[in-house]
């Protein structure tokens, strides 16, 4: 940790009354630590700071970050915005549900939310779709041995997501190519000149808003077809308020965004679970065998408890998002502190999914806290997906894709007699922002 912290910079200060957490270097401030080592920070900050401290996000600046669970609330509250996300990602988020407040956001929201849910989902046949698509690439897997993880469960995820889309699968190699474009409005310097990332992502932006314009078109022209993308403009073109499209061209980026590497970290995470613990992949064949089926549609995930529990298990053992930004729009009491309006605030879902406040035995991973409960899922439990009006819209999507994979996974292993290991350190290189992820290094083999 001291590695990764200014050592010409510990000196203790306060800003608005609350310590800033030392060692910031300049312009990228904490970030250097946030990346690699986020876990240790937060504790070496509470340890000497307390619950409430700043953190320096280099580019996006200071954050007031805090660790009391009563921080939950802001999730909810009339007077915190999620807008500062646009101001950090600007160019590959501005406009879409995620930075949205009020009835902007309520009302791009409700334009597009019924084709998300269980209902929507299975009129669209998208379990139907995704099946064969899992099926093939599991069953490469076991045909090649082994595999570096993350980069398979991202590629599956990009060829699901573009298959919602309705992508032809000649077209396939030039959307791959425009998506890793636009990534590089993540990262990209503010230097508009020819050849730089930040000319390169916004012309794939440019690129894929045109693309989507197209499939809009086509979707009024042909308003009998079914498909998530049609769902979503039939549903927007039926809401009551009248919205450019604009917002729905941004929130069909924002589902090829959000659909592929914050999905692809949960799915490379249960394979590596279910390679180190032999136990969990014996339940989970033994439940894949009694049903001997694939899901397609939500009515059907009841049947696969084990499934479902693997996968929440891993999510909160292994969050795919760390960090979540607000901003007070109004002065707010938080815990013992007043924050003052305009304070951009960090909730650190990381350190929440692994509390001892939250949770029992937060260090074990125990599928028995999902089967055994006696309760609906609550909010604390669906942390990951968020809380209040801004809870993910895809949150029944992901469900029902993960229990199919892993369900996949355990039959299609299982007939040729190998099972999922290790072959590396998954600890090694982890990364925790922007997104929480496995090392793009981890393999796992099948035999």
């Amino acid at each position: 940790m001291d590695m990764l912290l200014n050592p010409l910079n510990r000196g203790h200060r306060l800003r608005c009354d609350i310590p800033v957490m030392p060692g910031a270097f300049p312009l990228v401030g904490h970030l250097p630590a946030i990346i690699c080592d986020l876990p240790r920070l937060l504790r070496r900050a509470e340890r000497t700071l307390g619950s409430h401290f700043w953190l320096d996000f280099g580019p996006a600046g200071h954050l007031m970050t805090c660790l009391d669970p009563d921080v939950f609330a802001l999730l909810r509250h009339k007077d915190v915005s999620s807008a500062v996300i646009a101001e950090i990602a600007p160019e590959i988020l501005g406009g879409t549900l995620v930075t949205l407040n009020g009835s902007a956001h309520r009302q791009a929201r409700d334009g597009i939310k019924a084709a998300f849910l269980p209902r929507g989902l299975t009129e669209a046949g998208i379990g139907e779709l995704f099946e064969p698509v899992i099926r093939a690439r599991v069953q490469a897997w076991r045909d090649r041995g082994e595999v570096t993880i993350l980069p398979e469960t991202a590629d599956l995820m990009l060829k699901l997501t573009f298959s919602l889309m309705g992508i032809p699968a000649q077209d396939l190699p030039e959307w791959h190519r425009k998506y890793r474009q636009l990534l590089l409005l993540i990262v990209a310097p503010p230097v508009d000149l020819p050849g730089t990332p930040l000319r390169r992502g916004r012309a794939a932006r440019d690129w894929i808003d045109a693309q989507s314009r197209q499939f809009i078109r086509n979707a009024r022209a042909h308003a009998a077809r079914t498909g998530l993308i049609n769902d979503m403009v039939s549903a927007f073109d039926r809401s009551d308020d009248a919205l450019s499209d604009d917002v729905l061209v941004a929130n069909i980026r924002l589902l090829l965004l959000a659909g592929h590497e914050t999905t692809a970290s949960t799915m490379a995470w249960m394979v590596i679970e279910l390679a180190r613990q032999p136990e969990l992949w014996d339940a989970l064949v033994e439940e894949a065998q009694r049903v001997g089926a694939v899901p397609t549609r939500h009515a059907d995930l009841a049947q696969y408890p084990i499934a479902e529990a693997l996968f929440r298990e891993t999510l909160r053992m292994h969050p795919a998002s760390s960090l979540v930004p607000r901003r007070a729009t109004q002065e707010l009491q938080l815990g013992q502190r007043r924050i003052p309006a305009g304070t951009s605030l960090c909730i650190p879902l990381l350190h929440f999914s692994t509390s001892a406040l939250l949770h029992e035995a937060p260090d074990q991973f125990r599928l028995a806290r999902w089967l055994q409960r006696t309760g609906p899922i609550g909010p604390v439990d669906m942390l990951q997906f968020g809380s209040g009006p801004h809870v993910c819209i895809g949150y029944h999507l992901v469900w029902l894709e993960l229990v199919q994979f892993s369900i996949a996974l355990a039959l299609t292993m299982h007939k040729a007699g190998v099972r999922p290991r290790l072959l590396s350190d998954a600890e090694k290189g982890r990364r925790y922002f922007p997104t929480a992820q496995p090392s793009m290094k981890i393999r796992v083999g099948f035999s």
